[in-house]
């Protein structure tokens, strides 16, 4: 299993890795980046299964890398991650194709769609 986590916050994507790995037994590898910009250019190289992905940050935000991923590959599995849970977001994170939304205060509901065998 591989996962890309996007998220400019380092500790964010620490806690995300610990929470799967505390629920998950089967062997993952996890791919980070701290923008939308260079999960982008590595999304094809990584090939990852699922992309847990932040919307705010500098480079590029979370929407647009999620439309340019999908434009790479139409059935990529991006979740949108955000602590902005506002119906604005869940309804850009529809707009924009993900497979799910997750507010970061609850990141257990991240299990609703991360699927593993």
């Amino acid at each position: 299993m591989k996962i890309m986590i996007v998220d400019d916050h380092e500790a964010t994507r620490k806690i995300l890795k610990s929470i799967i790995l505390l629920h998950i037994t089967e062997p993952i590898e996890f791919f980070e980046y701290d923008d939308g910009e260079d999960a982008v250019q590595n999304f094809v190289s990584d090939t990852p299964d699922y992309v847990l992905m932040d919307v705010e940050m500098k480079k590029m935000n979370g929407f647009e890398a999620t439309n340019l991923i999908l434009k790479k590959n139409p059935s990529a599995k991006v979740i949108i991650m955000t602590s902005n849970n506002s119906s604005y977001f869940r309804d850009k994170a529809k707009e924009a194709h993900s497979i799910g939304f997750v507010a970061k205060d609850d990141l257990s509901h991240l299990f609703n769609y991360l699927h593993f065998s």
